[in-house]
């Protein structure tokens, strides 16, 4: 009788799933674990990569190249030549998990971009933006045709048409993520140049995702029949759902949310969730799962849900996670596979087509909307950038056998080729014409009684904004000398994409913000257009910058260049704590400033902020501001004074200025050897500069004779500290200090300086900084506009502080000329909010 388990006559042999090691003290090898593997690869790829991102950093390459080039050292191309590495580190077994993880790390950065992505941007970006688009994708599609040819015979088993369009669509695409981040880089992103071509990579993005899904449908099959007519017509039922179901399933939960307050943990988890059920849908019906992640993402209504989403998501995913997708890139990726001269050949051809074709297509377009010609050429070099969807289109097709080895190292090849020559050729290639005039008023002393002072304000979060604007409403706007305020909201470059839509989309159509940064921008934008509204004779531009900390103050300057301003206030780079200290916001705000005092092309202040008006906006007819002004002498004092006189114009407002003069002691010794006739004496620069000090003090006490609100008081002093203690003898009522910086040494500071804490505020400045002096008193440091020797010659425009005051304007004046070398041609104009 045969035995009644036959089962037991077959023996399989399987390897046990080894997740976590016992331990090397227990013997055990810990690379034979998964678990610690898997971390050890991960830790592997993130140091590679950040690496490659701090030497790449002086070429200005976009992050993306690093992360590529990361794989492609750890793969078999380098370091995966040893054996030893490649079984140790990488072996194959591993390889799924590592597949696994940087897919689902690409999952949920795919819904960040679906949730920051606004499709209301694509519908207004014109017909230009679209036709560029086209344009730009059609000649490169056909130069992958002809690709495609040349390297078809060596892909088996894949049908002609389905490798068309996979080599087409990863030559055409334009990657909006690594676009945005170039175009910043080269302070491009503010220009007329950088929007079109900001506005042509959204459409191309979309296009992309378009041919991307219907390029995998057809992946997946040998031939079109049913199967892929029933792949599509799922996808877009899946679309269908998500924007008709889900989408006002998740505009429920938002109202059901009380304002003001975050979505609740177990909406945002079952979101999370719905991230992963939306992938495995899309992949079960024969798309990509990311495609999936990304319509699920783009459902989301924009507004605090995006906000929380992207806060708990997009640092672990975009900064561990997704580097792993384009090591995994990487590591598929052989160099060795590109093998013969004539391989070598049809690689260089096809970066030259490709690239000429994108900028071909894209200039003839350009030259019919009467775009000049240099211009075009640099917008088709910009369409080029690769990144993100060419990468999974080109993973996509390896997975699907569409691309061999070769195929695929040679298409790698050229997206890191075509997006590392962009930086360089554009910078080489394009010089921007800057249409900065020469002009005269470049500080308060120089502007005009009858004309607009023109002021940039530069804000970093929006806790400055309450005290910048009653600064501004205090300067005493008039019909006859108005306020012209440009309010430059400062942020920081980051590795993503998403900053830059806020300066891409003007944000006026009312829709909430979608990310942190865009939600401070608006309530800064808000804020600035009620204060033009509810304020006579002030007119406000928003603008928006987006740097580096180390290159912001370019910006500034930049920007004060092109709107001819007068006079730049920065925050200090310190806050007010509860106690009444100050303490450190960011040290990149000091850098900033410091930048910007040694560069800048008018005058600066830099604002010490202590609740100056309140917390709340004061209306006009209700400002009372008691000011005080510390008179040492100088330019910088000259200048701080001019402003002042300008604030105490306004009815509400009354002024002290407190000039310190130089005591008996100081004075004998210069008095003596000035009167010896035996003795020559010689006019210094100290001597011009009293002598301008005193005409202007002269000046400003007879046209302040009959005004009650302004006090005049003079104090001698022999050094620094009878100084310190004459200041700190001035009763608290004041709200406001406006004091000059006060470059160079003065007998009056000495030793003042022995313990600053931030010398760019002066010595009297930083006193009146620090922690030990009024807590209730705001500063403003005033430095005056060091320009040539002929600007600083004439300070009969002194009467502009006092916009009120008479001036003959019969006056003859000499016309000067202004010397200042021009500014480095990197710089660009930015959006007008």
């Amino acid at each position: 009788m045969p035995p009644q388990n036959v089962s037991q006559d077959t023996i399989i042999c399987y390897a046990p799933l080894m997740i976590t090691t016992q331990g090397i003290w227990q013997g055990d090898n810990p690379l034979n674990y998964s678990l610690p593997l898997f971390l050890l690869q991960l830790i592997l790829v993130v140091v590679t990569t950040r690496i490659l991102v701090f030497l790449l950093k002086p070429f200005r390459q976009p992050r993306v190249i690093s992360e590529i080039l990361g794989g492609v050292i750890l793969g078999p191309s380098v370091m995966g030549r040893s054996r030893v590495f490649a079984n140790v580190v990488f072996p194959l077994r591993s390889v799924t998990v590592l597949e696994t993880m940087a897919n689902l790390g690409l999952l949920y950065f795919l819904f960040l971009v679906g949730v920051e992505m606004d499709i209301a941007v694509i519908r207004r970006t014109g017909r230009k933006a679209i036709f560029i688009a086209v344009a730009g994708m059609i000649l490169p599609f056909l130069i992958g045709i002809s690709f495609s040819f040349l390297l078809h015979q060596r892909t088996q088993f894949v049908k002609q048409g389905t490798f068309i369009l996979f080599l087409g669509v990863a030559l055409s695409v334009t990657a909006f993520p690594v676009l945005a981040r170039v175009l910043a880089e080269l302070k491009l992103i503010n220009t007329e140049i950088g929007r079109i071509a900001m506005s042509s990579a959204l459409v191309n993005d979309m296009c992309a995702w378009i041919l991307l899904a219907l390029a995998i449908a057809l992946a997946e099959n040998e031939k079109v029949n049913l199967a892929t007519l029933w792949v599509v017509l799922s996808s877009a039922g899946f679309i269908v759902f998500c924007v008709f179901v889900v989408r006002p399933m998740i505009s429920w939960v938002i109202r059901k949310t009380p304002e003001g307050e975050t979505v609740s943990d177990f909406y945002i988890g079952m979101i999370l969730t719905g991230v992963m059920i939306s992938g495995f849908i899309t992949d079960a019906i024969g798309t990509h799962s990311v495609f999936g992640a990304f319509i699920f993402g783009l459902v989301i209504p924009n507004g605090p849900l995006g906000v929380t989403l992207i806060e708990k998501l997009e640092d672990f995913v975009s900064g561990i996670l997704l580097p792993l997708f384009f090591a995994i890139s990487g590591l598929k990726t052989s160099i060795g596979a590109i093998d013969g001269v004539d391989t070598w050949g049809i690689l260089a051809l096809v970066i030259i087509l490709a690239c000429a074709g994108k900028v071909a297509g894209t200039l003839l377009v350009a030259l019919l909307y009467q775009i000049p010609f240099y211009d075009g050429v640099a917008l088709g070099l910009l369409m080029n950038t690769k990144g993100l969807v060419e990468m999974i289109v080109l993973n996509v097709g390896k997975d699907s056998k569409v691309l061999d080895d070769k195929s695929f190292a040679i298409m790698v090849v050229v997206a890191l080729v075509m997006t590392a020559i962009i930086t360089p050729a554009v910078t080489a290639f394009y010089k921007p014409a800057r249409r900065f005039a020469p002009y005269k008023r470049r500080s308060i002393l120089k502007t005009k009684s009858d004309s607009d002072l023109r002021t940039l304000v530069c804000i970093h979060t929006p806790r400055n904004v309450t005290t910048i604007i009653n600064l501004l409403e205090a300067s005493n706007p008039t019909n006859k000398s108005p306020l012209s305020v440009y309010a430059l909201h400062l942020v920081e470059l980051t590795g993503r994409a998403s900053a830059m839509l806020i300066v891409h989309n003007s944000r006026k159509s009312g829709r909430p913000a979608a990310n942190r940064t865009q939600a401070q921008s608006d309530h800064i934008i808000n804020a600035f257009e009620n204060f033009e509204q509810q304020t006579e004779y002030v007119s406000v531009q928003p603008v928006t910058a987006i740097s580096p900390y180390s290159t912001m103050h370019e910006d500034i300057c930049s920007v004060a260049e092109d709107k001819r301003v007068a006079f730049i206030i920065l925050p200090f780079h310190k806050q007010q704590t509860v106690d009444g200290g100050m303490e450190a916001t960011n040290p990149a705000y000091r850098v900033i400033n410091q930048n910007v005092l040694a560069n800048s092309p008018c005058s600066v202040g830099i604002l010490v902020d202590r609740g100056f008006g309140g917390t709340t906006r004061v209306a006009g007819n209700q400002i009372a501001h008691h000011i005080a002004v510390v008179f040492i002498g100088g330019p910088d004092d000259r200048e701080a004074l001019a402003f002042a006189w300008r604030m105490s114009s306004h009815p509400g407002n009354t002024l002290t200025v407190m000039r310190f003069i130089a005591g008996q002691q100081q004075q004998s010794g210069s008095s003596s050897a000035q009167n010896d006739p035996g003795v020559l004496t010689v006019v210094t620069d100290s001597d011009r500069e009293k002598q301008k000090d005193d005409e202007f003090i002269n000046k400003f006490k007879t046209m302040i004779a009959n005004e009650k609100s302004i006090v005049y008081n003079e104090t001698f002093v022999n050094n620094g500290e009878e100084t310190m203690a004459a200041i700190r003898s001035v009763d608290e009522v004041h709200d406001l200090f406006i004091v000059g910086r006060g470059q160079g040494m003065s007998p009056l500071t000495a030793g003042l300086t022995d313990w600053s804490e931030c010398p760019e505020l002066g010595a009297i400045g930083d006193l009146l900084a620090s922690s030990d002096f009024a807590s209730s008193v705001s500063v403003l440091v005033i430095q005056h506009y060091v320009g040539s020797d002929l600007d600083d010659d004439d300070d009969d425009d002194f009467v502009a502080a006092s916009p009120d005051s008479p001036r003959n304007h019969n006056q003859p004046r000499t016309p000067k000329t202004n010397q200042r070398p021009p500014p480095s041609p990197r710089g660009s104009h930015m959006y007008d909010s």
